[in-house]
């Protein structure tokens, strides 16, 4: 999640990364094909993975999407990047101001922008509406589309209470009981955000609509298809969740896995100093 510092990534080649991904290694056959036929093809990823950015490349190049909605892309982004046209990586980070965003190296998803021309439609939530989400509620924070994205209605008490514990254990246990609440407010927002990109951009381009996000958004469970299920119940969609080393939270239909990217242990972030 964003919420733990990414410390270190991978170091990966963008020519590597391209080779690796083109060679169709990734993804099986008769997922290829699933995906194919869906309207929404939702690929899930740990951010700084390398390897899952290989699968969505390979997913990418073989879906040809009409739009790809991206968490990691402000709608802003996205519309300065329709307007002029990126060449090399490091015009497209000018032009998405992905250094300020603080997702993991550019380098790891340069390839699945290249994987396709379809427009990117951006749906990453802005850190003023993701204050705002934690002090007044998602529904504020989502304006008049709250209530049509079911973020009124408060979720019953056990699932409630289910993705509260999920928030505390993705933040090593380290979080006040108090926050727990605010950090499932944030995570709907960001559902709801995602889920109304996918839509405009069917509308907009009559899909597919392929969508890059992280695992907990892709998750059938309670993520980005349940909005989908409630807004547009004829929508087909296809959801690949991305494991490491076996671990993964959540319903897919589909779950590839991936070693595990070397990383710091994220919990020392949350270690007090004496």
């Amino acid at each position: 999640m964003r919420f733990l510092a990414i410390l270190t990534a991978a170091a990966v080649s963008l020519t590597g990364m391209a080779r690796m991904a083109a060679a169709g290694e990734y993804i099986p056959g008769d997922v290829l094909a699933q995906m194919k036929e869906a309207d929404v093809v939702i690929l899930g990823e740990v951010h700084d993975n390398p390897r899952h950015h290989l699968v969505q490349t390979e997913a990418i190049a073989a879906i040809q999407p009409s739009a790809v909605v991206w968490e990691m892309v402000t709608e802003e982004g996205a519309q300065r990047l329709a307007q002029t046209a990126a060449s090399n990586p490091e015009e497209l980070s000018r032009i998405l101001r992905w250094a300020e965003s603080g997702w993991p190296p550019l380098s790891m998803y340069y390839p699945v922008f290249q994987a396709s021309d379809a427009p990117v439609y951006g749906a990453m939530v802005p850190r003023a509406a993701a204050r705002a989400a934690m002090e007044r509620g998602a529904a504020t924070a989502l304006g008049a589309d709250a209530a049509r994205y079911g973020l009124t209605v408060p979720l019953a008490p056990e699932d409630q209470a289910a993705r509260e514990s999920e928030q505390q254990a993705a933040h090593c246990n380290a979080m006040p009981a108090e926050i727990l609440p605010q950090l499932v407010a944030i995570q709907r927002l960001r559902d709801a955000v995602l889920a109304r990109a996918i839509l405009r951009a069917m509308d907009e381009t009559g899909g597919p609509v392929a969508v890059i996000t992280g695992n907990g958004h892709a998750r059938k469970d309670q993520g980005i298809p349940t909005f989908l299920a409630r807004l547009r119940p004829g929508l087909k969609l296809f959801v690949l969740g991305q494991a490491e080393d076996g671990a993964l939270t959540g319903q897919f239909d589909a779950v590839i896995d991936s070693p595990a990217a070397e990383r710091e242990d994220p919990c020392k972030a949350f270690e007090t100093q004496d």
